[in-house]
């Protein structure tokens, strides 16, 4: 699965100011990955707002990209949710001929137990031959999926082909990373923990920060996973300040304050969420000085 080496960027859903999808916008932002070194685009995340956006909406975006895309770099469809039988309807009645592989969040609210995330995802995998990203965010699902419950689906399932680990817990990278069946892929989900998780053995993230700054973020993690340490952090250094400011409020609002003051797309985020705040934005825009992008 080399295809998913690298940094892959979890893409936002960008919407007009009534809250209708900027498909203009989004095709900057899929040239700008494209063009300045992502590896692979994810579609339908939690960045991507996925909650607020319908099916029908769902399907209108990942037929926009795979037609924009066009061929060039594998794509990564988020399909996930706490009804295991509606995730699996959903992968069987998804035309999946564009996609490269899914990546499925484990159940959230439920809280089900080790068993119940083994048998959710051995429900998924039994749904398609497509390569399954299996994707851990106890932050937002109130259930760590514990490393032992990972490489099981790892072992048994050959479509399970990587595990997106978004615990922040460098101790459940670290035990992963040293368990892990050979051609089994450790994705961070972490942007500020990635580069150590890349030169710790990973293969990779999917990264929010890095759709904004492909170019530097990606080459980051590529010089993390070739073990080129000291380079690799010079740019971990630079990007430090503007990764943790898009997380100080809410995600997407502040990678969407960014790709604004990038002039790639607007702020507008569905309810629940709401915009950055002023004080955020002028915060991202003083950073961004700083890195020379604006």
């Amino acid at each position: 699965m080399t295809k998913f080496i690298g940094t892959g960027v979890a893409l936002i859903t960008p919407f007009k100011a009534d809250l209708s999808i900027d498909f203009d916008a989004l095709e900057r932002l899929v040239e700008h990955n494209i063009e300045n070194g992502t590896e692979y685009l994810v579609i339908s995340g939690t960045t991507g707002e996925s909650v607020t956006i319908t099916a029908e909406e769902k399907k209108e975006i990942t037929k926009f990209i795979i037609k924009v895309n066009n061929g060039r770099l594998p794509l990564v469809l988020g399909i996930g949710g706490n009804n295991t039988k509606t995730v699996v309807d959903e992968i069987k009645t998804t035309d999946l001929s564009g996609i490269d592989g899914i990546l499925s969040v484990s159940p959230y609210y439920s809280k089900p137990t080790q068993e119940g995330l083994y048998q959710h995802f051995k429900a998924i995998a039994e749904a398609t031959s497509k390569p399954i990203i299996l994707y851990n965010v106890p932050g937002r699902t109130s259930k760590n999926m514990e490393p032992e419950t990972t490489l099981r689906l790892a072992k048994d399932f050959d479509n399970i082909v990587a595990v997106k680990e978004a615990g922040n817990n460098v101790h459940q990278y670290l035990e992963l990373l040293r368990t892990k069946p050979d051609d089994f892929l450790i994705i961070s989900g972490d942007d500020d923990l990635a580069l150590g998780v890349a030169l710790a053995g990973g293969s990779g993230v999917i990264s929010v920060i890095g759709q904004a700054l492909p170019k530097e973020f990606s080459e980051m993690i590529r010089l993390g996973i070739a073990g080129k340490a000291k380079e690799a952090y010079k740019l971990h250094f630079d990007l430090m300040p503007i990764t943790g400011l898009i997380f100080s409020e809410n995600n997407p609002s502040g990678v969407k304050a960014v790709l604004e003051a990038l002039n790639i797309s607007k702020p507008h985020v569905r309810l629940p969420l709401v915009e950055a705040t002023d004080g955020l934005k002028k915060k991202i825009t003083e950073a961004l000085k700083v890195l020379g992008k604006s």
